[in-house]
């Protein structure tokens, strides 16, 4: 595991991304104030940003989680594992931890959308715009970012490197 490390640089420290969830927590929490939201986390790498963001959302509110896999070679977009929670004239926001290409987290949208929640938003820490194949915005951003493949903070580099606290980025 520190092998890993050794060939990365720090992008975003503990700290920093710290600061970026609470304010994105303030945002959503002023927006739905009164309001019980339904919180879906895509599998696997939004987790530890689910889990650092609901605690700064001071609203009654549910979790849940879906996990899809998507076919590059095709495009496609498979349900591994389904939301069990009815979100039906529920508030419902897709808490994901970096947006790449669109296509995935479109096709969740699509599908969620069909269960006729009363509204349904998209939270980001990272904005990644420069690999988009899709149209898409988040309705909440942390930051935009360049184009890095980065891990760390529930992202990944094969299986490796999910628990680290800060996110990194590989050394060209």
């Amino acid at each position: 595991m520190g092998r890993l490390k050794d060939s990365m640089i720090a992008y975003l420290t503990r700290e920093e991304i710290s600061e970026i969830t609470a304010r994105l927590g303030k945002e959503i929490a002023m927006d739905y104030r009164g309001k019980e939201v339904i919180l879906i986390c895509p599998l696997k790498g939004s987790f530890v940003f689910l889990a650092d963001l609901c605690r700064q959302i001071p609203l009654p509110q549910q979790i849940d989680f879906v996990h899809l896999a998507a076919a590059e070679k095709f495009g496609t977009v498979r349900i591994l594992k389904d939301i069990s929670v009815n979100i039906a004239g529920k508030h419902v926001l897709i808490v994901e931890e970096v947006i790449d290409t669109g296509r995935t987290l479109t096709f969740l949208k699509n599908r969620l959308n069909a269960s006729a929640p009363a509204s349904l938003k998209v939270v980001t820490l990272l904005d990644k715009p420069a690999r988009r194949e899709i149209p898409l915005k988040p309705d909440y951003s942390g930051i935009t970012i360049d184009d890095r493949y980065l891990v760390g903070y529930g992202m990944d580099s094969d299986e490796l490197g999910r628990n680290y606290s800060d996110i990194f980025y590989f050394k060209q």
